[in-house]
């Protein structure tokens, strides 16, 4: 249900992190704002889809979902209907049987023309810490040639709420957008690429950071 999406963002995910936590971006008009597109960022909290969506125009949000990882998501049938029917994630299984295609649904999703919001770590990893890149997100990115795959790095969030957290905590967050990178034959250099291209603007958000540009 697109229009409830939206209403999560206006009422909820900007509220949350415009207000509560505070927000710096670095070049948001690098984002997509049509599909299909990949947005890739790192995964340190629950609060980073919340993060992600308040970057883009209520106008945009319709054409944004999220992957998420559906062991977690759809455990709960009230969280499920939540997660899926207002949030407006894609489910996808970890540790799938062979012959399952656990990234159907960011197909379908990139096939439809909307943006994907991925996170190629897999999973929330530790604080501030960036883990290696999955690859997932080199599969889609070969599927769908034309589709960008923008890189966003988000610094603050595995503080304000991290793993094993249940309150956020009013943390301010910088979030800083790269260019768009495109697929690579080679899977472990295009892994690699985007690995460089998130430490580089992790280097960005970082306070004592020189780079700023």
């Amino acid at each position: 249900m697109p229009w409830l999406r939206v209403l999560f963002v206006l009422l909820v995910a900007r509220p949350v992190v415009r207000l509560w936590l505070g927000l710096t971006i670095r070049h948001q008009e690098r984002l997509p704002l049509t599909g299909p597109a990949i947005v890739v960022a790192n995964h340190n909290s629950h609060l980073d889809i919340l993060t992600l969506y308040a970057l883009f125009p209520l106008a945009v949000i319709r054409n944004v979902q999220p992957a998420a990882a559906a062991d977690y998501f759809l455990a709960n049938p009230l969280v499920a209907w939540f997660a899926t029917q207002v949030v407006g994630i894609i489910p996808v299984k970890r540790g799938t049987k062979k012959g399952d295609d656990p990234l159907a649904g960011c197909r379908d999703a990139l096939a439809d023309g909307r943006i994907l919001i991925l996170f190629p770590e897999g999973t929330r990893g530790e604080p501030e810490v960036l883990s290696e890149v999955k690859s997932g997100i080199w599969h889609l990115a070969g599927e769908f040639r034309d589709a960008p795959v923008i890189p966003v790095y988000m610094h603050g969030l595995g503080r304000a709420l991290g793993r094993g957290q249940w309150l956020p905590v009013p943390f301010f967050v910088d979030v800083a957008v790269g260019r768009a990178q495109h697929w690579q034959e080679n899977r472990q250099a295009f892994k690699q690429g985007l690995r460089d291209c998130l430490l580089q603007l992790r280097d960005k958000v970082l306070p004592s950071s020189p780079y700023q540009d």
